[in-house]
């Protein structure tokens, strides 16, 4: 099983860096951190205790985090002190988890402590998250960072749950199909193959071989679920593995339709995330480091860390976007004319909205495709599960007929 991990090091220039990373063990984390060229000075297992995932109920979500944010920003551009700000918000907050979180940062900052390094302690708050409200503190602008944040995060629940809904309905589909075809074979098929064996004959090779389907599947049913979900928890793991999971994202990139929908979709955080990162002051680096924990897919990561290193050794961001061979040509020009212009964070906010519109047409195009497919599909297959049952009282009725 992952563990969460919090590690610090510096680069080979000197530059300060730390962050948190799942791995299966530290010495995982070691190698992930050597690859990318960074001397380790510090690592630990993140506590327990401020591990959030204890049922959907108390999990803080994105939405919880928007609508906090943007409240938070409010009430900080109406003129109230920070302090009454969390007190109000965690006053008002209805998950008791969300609410023992927002209490302890107010106790924090009223204690001294800055808002970045409060929000730091807990998991909710990502790497993203704290290092634009300490860019913020830091320029006196955390009004309008809270309010950037909110707008983000937003944005970023928008696009996931499009992409979620794009997986979810051909997923949804497919169980019915095939719920609809196990049905028949374990409780309608029997009841034909009893008659047909009372009246004696030979059956049609398409009804024996759905007899045989059926006999198979009720005398194995157990043997097969087994291995069902031995597949699954083989596979759950062989994800958590880092090279699992850069092939099955891979792969996942490089599906039909499907695979558009999520490469728009990363393309979309990618930009959206840096974008908003360099926006708020956060040096292109960390920005590039913090985007890539965030691209939700190890392809994407892989490229952006390349692209980090790229950066680090003096070259552009285009140019290594271009040659990972993930991102579409328009979006690496339109980041080498931001670079060029000095606009990089407005041009990466266009190509993010360009894309979270993109998603949208996908996404339909999705369910247009998968719509009739399925159709024809649940139609061939329980269809022809019909005929071949019908195919023998087709002879008996003409042998009846001939006599």
């Amino acid at each position: 099983m992952a563990t969460a991990y919090i590690w610090k090091g510096r680069t080979p220039t000197g530059e300060i860096l730390s962050g948190e990373y799942l791995a299966e063990s530290k010495q995982e984390l070691m190698s992930y951190l050597r690859k990318r060229k960074i001397i380790i000075t510090h690592i630990r297992q993140k506590p327990k205790e401020i591990q959030l995932n204890i049922g959907f109920k108390n999990r803080v979500t994105t939405r919880d985090l928007g609508v906090f944010t943007r409240q938070f920003a409010t009430m900080i551009n109406a003129g109230l002190p920070m302090v009454q700000c969390l007190d109000i918000l965690s006053a008002q907050m209805d998950k008791p988890v969300f609410k023992k979180i927002v209490t302890e940062v107010m106790s924090d900052v009223e204690s001294g402590t800055t808002l970045a390094e409060a929000l730091n302690k807990h998991a909710c708050f990502s790497d993203l998250y704290v290092n634009m409200v300490d860019a913020g503190e830091a320029g006196g602008i955390l009004d309008v960072i809270l309010n950037r944040l909110a707008v983000y995060l937003e944005k970023a629940d928008a696009l996931v749950r499009k992409i979620r809904g794009a997986m979810t309905y051909p997923a949804i589909v497919f169980l019915v199909a095939a719920g609809a075809t196990i049905f028949m074979l374990m409780f309608i098929i029997p009841t034909f193959a009893q008659m047909f064996t009372d009246f004696g004959g030979e059956l049609p090779l398409p009804t024996r071989i759905v007899m045989g389907l059926s006999d198979f599947l009720r005398a194995n049913w157990y043997l097969l679920l087994g291995v069902l979900i031995g597949a699954l928890v083989a596979l759950r793991r062989y994800y958590k593995t880092e090279h699992g999971r850069y092939r099955i994202d891979r792969m996942l990139l490089n599906l039909p339709v499907l695979g558009s929908v999520i490469r728009k979709g990363s393309v979309a955080r990618f930009t959206r995330t840096l974008g908003t990162l360099v926006a708020s002051g956060v040096p292109i680096l960390n920005g590039l480091e913090i985007t890539a924990r965030t691209a939700g897919n190890k392809v994407v990561e892989e490229a952006v860390m390349n692209t980090r290193v790229s950066i680090s050794e003096g070259n552009t961001i285009a140019d290594p976007l271009k040659e990972s061979g993930v991102f579409p040509p328009m979006v690496v020009q339109m980041i080498g004319v931001g670079e060029q212009t000095g606009a990089l964070d407005e041009m990466l906010d266009k190509v993010a909205d360009f894309y979270d519109s993109e998603v949208d047409t996908a996404v339909s195009a999705l369910t247009s495709i998968i719509e009739p497919v399925m159709i024809v599909v649940m139609g061939v297959i329980v269809g022809g599960m019909l005929i071949a049952m019908y195919l023998p009282m087709f002879r008996l009725i003409s042998v009846v007929s001939g006599g």
